[in-house]
């Protein structure tokens, strides 16, 4: 079934037609692996130490902005050497201990029952969504995915506005849903709405201060939100 006719046979019950989430931190519980990846990559290379605080703060960047907040003013070859051992580390030791959330397939596929349009914006690549959608099964319910493969960093919102034209779904009908600031910046930017969780890499204090409409403890308290919003 296309997006189009999803979207016309089966109208989602509220404000909201289209639901774009994070990934990391959001439906996939990855944030202590890409860390202790992180602090991995930077020993090997003989970087300062940093703060797990700080590598946490970073996720949801793309690559560059990433490292420059735990490397600030690097040149491009130690950008490339970060970005080369923290890779290699990855698909060595570490990109299979991530799991979805408890309730997280579930979760999609109640919001796929109920009519309303997926999407997932990620500051992975390309290859690694692909890699993670595939192990967990969870490609099935996205209709339109964005990295920043194919789109500006966040919290541009590139990619709030790719997703929302390729479903044909209207800015004021989309919430984007994230465990970071980023997110919910690039919503804002892209004048959406916003629903953060507390499951990833940000403390609630520091979530409700960049203004989402609500913080829930977990994504799976979504739906129970969104019939509140519908009713």
């Amino acid at each position: 079934m296309k997006p189009a006719d999803r979207a016309a046979t089966i109208p989602a019950p509220g404000p909201f037609s289209l639901v774009i989430f994070d990934w990391d931190g959001t439906l996939l519980d990855s944030i202590s692996s890409i860390v202790d990846c992180t602090q991995h990559a930077l020993r090997d290379l003989d970087q300062p130490p940093v703060p797990d605080e700080q590598i946490r703060g970073a996720i949801g960047l793309g690559l560059r902005e990433t490292v420059e907040r735990f490397a600030p003013g690097c040149d491009e070859a130690l950008f490339g050497a970060i970005v080369e051992t923290y890779g290699r580390h990855w698909l060595e030791t570490y990109c299979h201990r991530p799991q979805l959330f408890p309730g997280a397939r579930a979760l999609l596929e109640d919001l796929r029952e109920e009519g309303y349009l997926l999407g997932l914006a990620t500051a992975k690549g390309r290859r690694g969504l692909t890699r993670d959608l595939e192990a967990t099964g969870m490609g099935e319910f996205f209709l339109a995915t964005r990295t920043v493969d194919e789109a500006r960093s966040k919290p541009d919102p590139q990619m709030i506005f790719d997703i929302a034209d390729e479903l044909g779904a209207t800015i004021d009908q989309t919430l984007m849903v994230g465990d970071t600031i980023h997110d919910i910046e690039m919503a804002h930017n892209a004048r959406a709405a916003a629903v953060a969780v507390c499951s990833g890499s940000e403390t609630r204090t520091t979530l409700e201060e960049a203004r989402p409409l609500i913080c829930l403890d977990r994504a799976t308290e979504l739906p129970a939100w969104l019939s509140l919003e519908g009713g």
